[in-house]
């Protein structure tokens, strides 16, 4: 069984083509395949491309842990330059489906530079979902309690739930902390990726991200497009904003009504084989 394993920033991702026939994995096996000792290793599996009745191509998104995401902004990097390196694509925009909508993507000539086009932002407590008292609502600069320590947050959905909480020092142990009962936290019905989120001027935020279904991580799209659009909200930043990640830098453009154009490389590790053992061994 062949797998292409790229990573985006350090956010890696294991792409597996079904090439037309009707091919998944179990839960258990998910978590095997992407385990760092036990498996091939990596942040998810990348499950396409499939065919789609509403975009040029369908993807699925599938966690570590053995869950769905419905989008993921590296995994998207991914599955484009995926797409260019099969010569599926050309360098003119295509579009892709996901479970959290169709997103617009594009590759430079020399793979270098990938754009998408992830969408528009929501802080709506019905969207995201959030469970709020009193009525739905932008959830915005609210108090949520974890770890017995109360934190403001915003809540925002471009497709998939994010929980977003302003600091002034944006570090790995807060993320170690504090991500997990945030992720979990009773106000988020599907769980929600967390992002600690640092100012740094207009055009510059630094965020350290606790995914969903993967735990601490080095970068990712949608994490960084949510929180983007926070920092926006909160009237921090201009529309064109790089967000500082432990992985690397990604670029952002986002508008007045927060729709998110992410730009970011992708880069090309490994053809890697797995044995059918690997799922038989307990």
């Amino acid at each position: 069984m062949e797998f292409e394993k790229y990573h985006a920033l350090g956010n890696d991702y294991l792409v597996f083509d079904p090439k037309g026939k009707d091919i998944t994995f179990s839960e258990k096996e998910i978590i095997r395949i992407c385990h760092r000792n036990f498996g091939l290793g990596s942040d998810g599996i990348l499950l396409g491309p499939t065919k789609s009745d509403r975009a040029d191509y369908k993807l699925r998104i599938l966690n570590p842990d053995g869950s769905e995401a419905e989008k993921s902004g590296n995994g998207l990097r991914i599955f484009a330059r995926y797409l260019r390196d099969i010569k599926k694509v050309s360098t003119q925009p295509f579009q892709v489906e996901t479970l959290g909508g169709i997103v617009s993507c594009q590759v430079s000539e020399d793979k270098s530079v990938i754009i998408v086009e992830m969408g528009k932002v929501s802080f709506h407590s019905d969207k995201i979902p959030v469970n709020v008292q009193g009525n739905s609502r932008e959830v915005c600069n609210e108090i949520i309690e974890v770890n017995g320590k109360s934190l403001q947050y915003y809540a925002a959905t471009i497709g998939n739930p994010h929980c977003v909480i302003p600091v002034e020092n944006a570090n790995q142990a807060l993320a170690m902390e504090l991500g997990s009962g945030l992720e979990n936290h009773s106000n988020f019905p599907n769980r929600t990726n967390v992002q600690f989120l640092q100012i740094i001027n207009r055009n510059r935020i630094k965020i350290e991200i606790w995914e969903r279904g993967a735990g601490y991580t080095l970068a990712s799209g949608s994490s960084s497009s949510a929180a983007g659009a926070v920092a926006r909200k909160m009237g921090a930043c201009d529309e064109n904003i790089t967000v500082e990640m432990p992985g690397g830098e990604i670029g952002l453009l986002i508008d007045d009504e927060f729709n998110v154009q992410m730009t970011g490389p992708a880069t090309r590790v490994a053809t890697m084989e797995l044995d059918k053992e690997c799922l038989e061994v307990s």
